[in-house]
């Protein structure tokens, strides 16, 4: 399975979260599964790719050229796709994930997972989408997709694949159970 995952570029200034990363990055590379990600080499991008490929992973990076000029790719990932624009990225990334998931992150990875959680609840999107609430990270989206819904202006229904999830062990445990 294709596994796609947003998360910063940054580090961030919570060693806990780098130690989730890693956990995650080590049980995809270590699980047959593959990861697709935005093809950094810098924050926890490349603390993600780096751990999957030494735990015998594949790693997909999908970056657009402006990135790739800048040299910001991870140089040891099994392929580099390069597209023209963010906007193609988004839709690449999207393609080949059979899985999403979002870690802490910045505004990119807010609007990347936004794009999912939209398609999911339109039934454009046919997989999960887990949103990793680390220490309360997501505590803000959460809270206004139940208000969303509190003044009808979604519904259970649609919301019912996105996963809200406190712990990577419950990331496992969904995408291990996906039919």
């Amino acid at each position: 399975m294709n596994i796609t995952v947003y998360l910063g570029s940054y580090e961030g200034n919570d060693n806990s979260i780098r130690d989730a990363v890693r956990k995650l990055g080590c049980w995809i590379g270590e699980s047959g599964n593959a990861l697709v990600y935005g093809g950094s080499k810098i924050g926890l991008m490349g603390v993600l790719a780096e751990r999957v490929i030494e735990s015998g992973g594949k790693a997909t990076g999908v970056e657009p050229a402006f990135f790739v000029e800048k040299v910001l790719q991870y140089d040891e990932l099994t392929e580099l796709i390069v597209t023209e624009n963010m906007s193609d990225r988004k839709a690449k990334m999207i393609e080949l994930g059979d899985a999403f998931i979002a870690l802490p992150g910045g505004t990119g990875t807010l609007e990347e997972i936004a794009e999912v959680m939209s398609g999911v609840s339109l039934g454009l999107i046919d997989a999960p989408c887990i949103i990793y609430n680390h220490r309360g990270y997501y505590d803000s989206l959460r809270a206004q997709l139940d208000e969303m819904i509190r003044r009808g202006l979604s519904s259970e229904e649609r919301q019912k694949g996105i996963f809200f999830v406190e712990s990577i062990g419950e990331i496992i445990e969904i995408l291990e159970n996906i039919p």
